[in-house]
């Protein structure tokens, strides 16, 4: 029995079509370092910046600090789980917080991730939290006044809406109440207001969010807690949430 060539060519050209033609391209990385919430990552060499990393389980990262071999990657989660060796993939997704109306009333973490026990926040819109900011001649000017309803700042020291205000000073001689103050004054005024609390014990947080709540001001108030016990990278991103959130409205 003779098998012509041509017959052969077709068979082979039959099962070429027949092979699948999807390819799984994935960029695998391994854990050189870790310490202190950070892991030094080799491998990933199109990574980009503030991208979401995966290592494997329930532990994110963000690659922050790039170099020619290595990537220093901001570990967000239990950080103790992450171990050199580990392997490390990209999710090719920039960190981004949920953002919108949505948000009011609600206590989150760095993430933007509900931690009132409220349930999830399901919003419409997230927004990238290390986005480029607005140049300054793109920006409107300051001809609104903020009243705080503290007499000495409003008189002496007015501050219009979306001016940037430092409140400095030594330990307990009411920082955080002019804050908190100024958040209760603005109810029925049509504002609304961010609060983030960086480094502080959860007591505290647990107070500051009673008394919002207590004067009806969390109903147009945000929280974004990262705590004492919060890892550096989450303390880190904190102020950056808290601005993309309001920088929404």
């Amino acid at each position: 029995m003779s098998i012509k060539l041509d017959d052969i060519s077709e068979i082979i050209k039959e099962r070429i079509k027949n092979i699948g033609s999807k390819v799984d391209r994935s960029e695998i990385g391994r854990v050189v370092s870790v310490g202190d919430g950070i892991a030094i990552v080799s491998g990933l060499e199109k990574v980009k910046y503030s991208e979401v990393v995966s290592f494997g389980t329930d532990v994110f990262g963000i690659a922050l600090n790039l170099e020619e071999e290595t990537v220093g990657i901001a570990l967000l989660g239990d950080a103790f789980s992450v171990s050199e060796g580990d392997t490390v993939s990209r999710t090719g997704q920039v960190i981004s917080v949920p953002v919108g109306d949505e948000m009011l009333g609600r206590v989150v973490d760095a993430l933007g991730v509900a931690i009132d026990g409220k349930g999830p926040i399901k919003t419409k819109t997230h927004s990238e939290i290390f986005k480029t900011a607005s140049g300054v001649m793109s920006r409107k000017e300051v001809n609104q006044p903020l009243e705080t309803g503290i007499l000495a700042i409003d008189t002496m020291i007015p501050i219009g809406k979306g001016q940037r205000e430092l409140i400095i000073g030594d330990r307990q001689t009411g920082k955080t109440a002019i804050a908190i103050d100024t958040i209760i004054n603005q109810k029925g005024k049509n504002v609304k207001c961010v609060y983030v609390a960086i480094g502080q014990k959860n007591s505290t947080v647990a107070q500051i969010v009673k008394k919002l709540s207590d004067t009806q001001a969390l109903e147009y108030t945000t929280v974004v807690v990262a705590g004492a016990s919060e890892l550096a990278p989450q303390q880190y991103i904190a102020p950056y949430t808290g601005v993309t959130i309001a920088e929404e409205w």
